[in-house]
């Protein structure tokens, strides 16, 4: 069952990037998903955790090769301005998050779906980054996710109570950093900084790297966490999935019962049972990754089978929508892989090692 799935997760993953020619490693390089859209930070992220997945079932140190050049590929456009001339902020060559990293959207900044940067994307990309530093044993890539960190925490997160010092974050910054375009806070971010942030510090050789931005998440986190609900399939999915990183704390636990109960209401209510053309299914992979990895969801024996179910359906129509964020979180939907901590404490060994 396994070696059928990562056949099927290689062969999706091998046509949303392109094919790989052994004997020409050091030209190989992802292709863009469509004209206008050369990388788009989410799908990437996504992307090179999914190639790190790969190379656990396999050993394959292709796999390795494909997660380096995606990176790389990801720092040289969307650490750039659009016009592909510029590295954002103080970016250099060998630092190249200090102004962090540009969304990909499509249509231009001030567009309503235009660019810019998202906390939430820049997180994942931390985390990727992290997650081919522990498999690769290679340090540097840990130092750019903690770079990343520093670089755009003091944009995003501010005093909203002068009073009480109470912080918030903004959901969208401009390219360059320098103001807000939407200056709301997304569901989720005081989470995914503090979860995210945690990590980088724990693969840190200085575990008190990030302290002063983990203790800012914290707070927040800390005044939220009893409030958290969302009915928004790829909202709970995450929350699951950041939950299951420190299962034995307070807010983890409450947000992790939450996010099942209403997980549960969602799925009651036929939310998943309405025709495709009205749902999103990579808001739905979200779900199906999170349960998956969450111990709390997981007692609930049914989702493994409905996990299945939504996983079977959509593999039916994996290119309809899109080229990229779809078919590359069906991939991780389908083999969790490196998104699981248990993953994490098994590949504790660098593949130049093996």
């Amino acid at each position: 069952m396994l070696g059928s799935k990562v056949k099927l997760f290689s062969q999706v993953m091998e046509e949303v990037y392109g094919s790989y020619n052994p004997s020409s490693n050091s030209s190989w390089k992802p292709k863009p998903y469509k004209e206008g859209k050369g990388r788009y930070l989410w799908t990437d992220a996504f992307g090179v955790c999914n190639f790190l997945t790969l190379f656990h079932h396999t050993q394959d140190q292709r796999f390795i090769y494909q997660a380096e050049s995606l990176i790389n590929e990801v720092h040289e456009v969307l650490g750039r301005d659009r016009n592909s001339k510029e590295r954002l902020g103080k970016a250099t060559d060998s630092e190249p998050l200090l102004g962090g990293l540009r969304i990909g959207k499509e249509d231009p900044e001030g567009e309503e779906d235009g660019d810019g940067q998202y906390f939430h994307y820049l997180t994942k990309w931390m985390f990727a980054l992290n997650r081919m530093s522990i498999i690769k044993g290679d340090q540097k890539y840990n130092n750019w996710a903690i770079s990343l960190a520093k670089s755009v925490h003091p944009y995003f997160v501010y005093i909203k109570d002068p009073k009480s010092k109470r912080l918030g974050m903004r959901w969208k910054m401009s390219i360059d950093l320098s103001y807000p375009h939407v200056p709301s806070e997304g569901n989720l971010d005081p989470f995914d900084g503090f979860v995210t942030y945690r990590l980088l510090a724990e693969a840190s050789k200085d575990p008190n790297v990030l302290e002063k931005e983990i203790n800012d998440m914290k707070s927040m986190v800390m005044a939220k966490y009893s409030h958290y609900q969302s009915f928004d399939a790829l909202d709970l999915g995450e929350a699951l999935w950041l939950s299951h990183w420190y299962p034995n704390e307070q807010w983890s636990l409450e947000v992790a019962k939450k996010s099942t109960l209403c997980l549960e209401v969602l799925w009651e209510s036929g939310y998943f049972f309405k025709r495709s053309n009205h749902r999103l299914a990579f808001r739905e992979f979200g779900t199906t990754i999170g349960v998956q990895v969450n111990s709390f969801a997981a007692q609930d024996g049914r989702w493994m089978e409905r996990v299945n179910k939504l996983n079977d359906e959509w593999k039916e129509n994996l290119f309809s929508r899109d080229k990229d964020i779809t078919p590359v979180m069906y991939c991780t939907s389908l083999i969790p892989g490196v998104f699981d901590k248990v993953v994490l404490s098994s590949s504790s060994s660098s593949s130049e090692n093996k």
